[in-house]
């Protein structure tokens, strides 16, 4: 059964930061491609941060650049987002995504999310 499990997620001030992990199960997340997405009720989902397994190329939001860093540990299966520098407008539940596309079918999976909230 394939999970994917966040966790890190907590209440912090402007200004700090947090990492948050997610731990996949019966999947390789060194085969996917991998990702971080956010979402605030009442707004539509945004990708935060991605690595395309092909090239290995990351790719950031704008709202997130040079503050964010995504990362794998293939040894542990696990993926993480490194958030410094955290502002108000980032509070949201945050996802972790992986999917690719193997023998003809698209495998995608999302994990259950984890709450950031930045606030004073």
């Amino acid at each position: 059964q394939v999970q994917l499990v966040e966790s890190g997620g907590a209440l912090v001030q402007p200004g700090g930061s947090l990492r948050l992990s997610c731990t996949a199960s019966g999947i390789t997340l060194d085969y996917y491609q991998i990702g971080w997405f956010r979402q605030v009720p009442g707004k539509e989902r945004e990708g935060v941060s991605c690595i395309d397994s092909s090239d290995t190329s990351t790719y950031y939001a704008d709202s997130v650049k040079g503050r964010f860093t995504i990362s794998i540990d293939n040894a542990k299966n696990t993926m993480y987002l490194q958030m410094n520098s955290l502002k108000p407008a980032d509070t949201a539940v945050y996802h972790c995504h992986a999917d690719q596309y193997y023998d003809g079918s698209h495998y995608d999976y999302w994990g259950q999310g984890t709450q950031v909230t930045v606030s004073s």
